[in-house]
């Protein structure tokens, strides 16, 4: 489930790279979470 949101969030971030459309910050935002709980899956939280 972790990996799902994870793969998600950053073929988002990565879409928002390349079509140069952010919503302020959002996009960044969206890769931080994505870090986040890639982070939280490899310590089995």
């Amino acid at each position: 489930m972790l990996w799902t949101i994870f793969v998600v969030l950053v073929v988002l971030w990565a879409l928002g790279l390349v079509t140069s459309y952010t919503i302020g910050g959002f996009i960044h935002i969206l890769l931080i979470v994505a870090g986040i709980l890639f982070v939280m899956g490899l310590t089995g939280r």
